[in-house]
């Protein structure tokens, strides 16, 4: 209901500016919004699309000119439900809505499928969140991220279970989808590289599951130290629960999946202080941890809750591409698109460029571990 809801408002204003003396003088530039709007994964959904509401506020608030005219910046939310099947299919409606650029989607798994059929239309798109490599290695010009992807995110996590937790038998489950696969090879992949003689045990499950007795059974009797999840927090949660219960006493370690504020309730006792060892995907230091902190602050002011996670990479998307039309003096792809590439733009996550394959440069990583059921920062690494 709430995307159709926004998308009739959109078409409202368009209609109106027709008109209208006044709006006609305004450029409606349209911004489509991907997440998962429901199911599981809908708290992550709701806070990148909070974190684009912001930022579409404060781009309007300030009243942008594009070729004279005045900009008026509307968003068009879709919910892709994690799914890839409707990912493509809500991607094909914003393409069929004649959206200037679309920020997402947040899943791996649904922003790499959806990808061709932006680059097809031409259509540049920034994902706050989606971390498998694959997604910038298919050649598509239209394609970008502003956090570091998985092959940095699971490889320092990999080479952190050796160096630091000195582990010599793990245990990695992940859920089968683009993002819990390949995070979870680069983690093997990372901590093979510190340790020759690793012993690692793989188990599987899906990004709905709920029990996860048999392959916790499984790993139990090979005790290992560690345990990597590739997943998310709707599963990462249940499961700590169930390893409390199965008395696996072993640290969960996982990528930005399981990286949020919203993993300590889905765990419940299940999650001890110092157990979680997880990364999250960009991280700021030095005076930008002030900008941060704003960001936080003014989040929460305006929608009553906490960041979980992407909403200040959604923000800082936004705000990029807007920054490329500014530079192009124009809304149209094709115009803006080669401002995109080039782009140096100081965000609220810290500075935002791009390589040529549209991976930020010089991405760091958040190292974060939970004590008394909050995150609380280890480092940020690069």
């Amino acid at each position: 209901m709430r995307s159709k809801a926004i998308l009739l408002a959109s078409a409202g204003v368009v209609a109106m500016a027709s008109t209208n003396p006044t709006l006609a003088q305004e450029l409606v530039v349209k911004l489509g919004h991907v997440a998962p709007m429901s199911g599981g994964q809908a708290h992550y959904g709701r806070d990148n699309a909070n974190g684009a509401i912001l930022a579409m506020e404060d781009l309007n608030a300030k009243g942008i000119t594009l070729g004279g005219k005045k900009v008026k910046f509307q968003l068009l939310m879709e919910d892709d439900a994690a799914d890839p099947k409707q990912g493509t299919a809500v991607a094909q409606k914003l393409v069929d809505a004649k959206v200037n650029g679309v920020i997402g989607h947040l899943n791996s798994g649904t922003t790499i499928p959806a990808s061709s059929i932006y680059h097809a239309a031409g259509i540049p798109q920034i994902s706050p969140s989606a971390t498998n490599p694959k997604y910038t290695q298919q050649g598509f010009k239209t394609a970008f991220r502003v956090v570091a992807n998985d092959s940095q995110l699971g490889s320092t996590l990999g080479r952190y279970a050796i160096d630091t937790l000195k582990a010599k038998q793990v245990a990695v489950i992940d859920d089968r989808t683009a993002y819990g696969q390949g995070v979870a090879a680069e983690f093997i992949k990372g901590a093979k590289a510190k340790s020759g003689g690793l012993q690692v045990v793989q188990q599987y499950t899906n990004d709905k599951a709920t029990d996860f007795s048999a392959i916790l059974t499984a790993i139990k009797s090979k005790k290992p130290e560690v345990v990597f999840f590739g997943g998310m927090d709707n599963v990462g949660g249940p499961m700590l629960r169930q390893m409390k219960q199965l008395g696996i006493n072993a640290k969960f370690m996982g990528g930005d999946g399981i990286c949020t504020a919203e993993l300590s309730k889905l765990a419940g006792d299940g999650l001890s202080d110092n157990q979680v060892i997880c990364a999250e995907a960009g991280g700021v230091t030095g005076a930008k941890e002030k900008d941060m902190q704003a960001f936080v602050e003014r989040y929460k002011k305006r929608f009553n809750m906490e960041v979980q996670l992407y909403a200040p990479y959604v923000y800082d998307a936004v705000m990029t591409m807007a920054a490329a039309m500014q530079k192009a003096g124009s809304a149209e792809p094709a115009k803006y698109l080669p401002e995109l590439a080039k782009i140096k733009h100081e965000g609220v996550t810290g500075n935002i460029e791009f390589d040529d394959k549209g991976d930020i440069r010089n991405g760091t990583l958040t190292l974060f571990t939970y004590k008394g059921g909050k995150k609380e920062k280890i480092a940020v690494v690069r």
